[in-house]
């Protein structure tokens, strides 16, 4: 069953759409994130299903029931936002009742409640502390288990954990989806960090200028993205432009850096057809094949080294390469194919072969 739908959304703001028509909808217990770069409508977006902006058009409903025009109080959506937004003067076990306070909970219930949502975040242990004495983590949990407590059917999350460290961050994603998945709520979380997103939804849309332009499961949008936008906002994409040479399962395409085997990607192309062809770096084996190209620069990335590779026809492509903590994995196999295994050089020309690639929309 579907737990929130967006059904033709729109919001202006003078001359500017910041919402165009957008329709989607979040499955009953599902994690979905709504992804873009800053500016393109996610937040508005999320503060028009929040009730906190009126759509100029469109309907937000929730399990099936219209609740456009219901005040952000009384619909069954809760909010965690960007800054958290705790009370200092209160304790943590406080923060947490608030909202069933507010509601008119009687003490004992709201006492249970508290409690059992300070465990589902597991951190009981700190409900008479105050906020201002806990960890970054800590706050989040408090922020997290004070919108989980009243019990939402969808509870909305505008990039909570942008103001974390890197692995803090990593830690929390974590925790997220576990806490997501104990408490059987359906969270849609808007983000501009694609990582973050990809380790946690069950499903994402992609956002720019206002509208939705792909929503799918995390492994769809980054090996089969339907657009070029998609494709690079994901991550490293190389895109070259091409002709279709062949058709059928796979199509051939003649492109400045030779000849290229891709999947049509649902669409059906024809021989002389001008197209556009994504390939990830992971899909590019250094040390073999037919394509030559020029190391501009590199950079070592911890578990892989990373290399710019100008081909001949100038177009760029990005490569990448195990460093020494897996090169024993993969060095037999490597070496039986004539795989160079050594660090990557500025200047240096080395061959490629692609071993997979898409056809994606400009």
């Amino acid at each position: 069953m579907t737990a929130l739908a967006a059904d033709g959304l729109s919001k202006t703001f003078g001359d500017e759409q910041a919402v165009d028509a957008v329709d989607f909808a979040v499955d009953d217990g599902e994690f979905f994130a709504l992804i873009g770069p800053s500016g393109c409508g996610k937040t508005t977006t999320l503060r028009l299903l929040a009730g906190l902006a009126t759509p100029d058009s469109g309907v937000v409903s929730v399990g099936g029931e219209d609740i456009t025009d219901q005040p952000p109080r009384e619909r069954p959506t809760n909010m965690v936002f960007q800054d958290l937004v705790l009370f200092p003067h209160m304790t943590v076990a406080e923060n947490v009742a608030y909202g069933l306070k507010q509601d008119g909970v009687p003490e004992p219930k709201r006492k249970r409640r508290v409690e059992e949502t300070l465990s589902l975040v597991e951190i009981d242990q700190l409900a008479d502390r105050d906020p201002e004495e806990l960890s970054g983590g800590q706050q989040q949990r408090v922020a997290l288990a004070r919108a989980l407590a009243t019990d939402p059917d969808v509870l909305l999350l505008d990039e909570p954990l942008s103001s974390l460290d890197r692995s803090l961050r990593a830690e929390m994603e974590a925790e997220f989806r576990r806490i997501q998945r104990d408490a059987e709520t359906s969270f849609l979380y808007v983000t501009h960090d694609q990582g973050s997103a990809m380790s946690m939804a069950d499903r994402m849309a992609v956002m720019q200028d206002g509208q939705i332009l792909d929503i799918g499961e995390p492994e769809r949008l980054y090996e089969r993205p339907e657009t070029r936008f998609v494709a690079e906002f994901l991550g490293d994409a190389t895109v070259l432009g091409g002709t279709v040479t062949e058709t059928g399962s796979q199509v051939t395409v003649d492109t400045p850096a030779g000849q290229v085997r891709a999947d049509p990607n649902g669409r059906a192309v024809s021989k002389g057809a001008t197209v556009s062809v994504m390939i990830r770096p992971e899909s590019v084996t250094v040390g073999s094949g037919s394509i030559a190209g020029t190391v501009t620069d590199h950079a070592y990335k911890g578990f892989f080294e990373e290399a710019t590779v100008e081909l001949d026809g100038g177009e760029r492509v990005t490569v990448r390469r195990g460093d020494d903590s897996t090169a024993e994995l993969r060095s037999d196999g490597m070496a039986a194919a004539g795989v160079e295994t050594d660090a990557f050089t500025v200047g240096d020309t080395i061959r490629l072969q692609i071993t997979d690639a898409v056809l994606v929309e400009e």
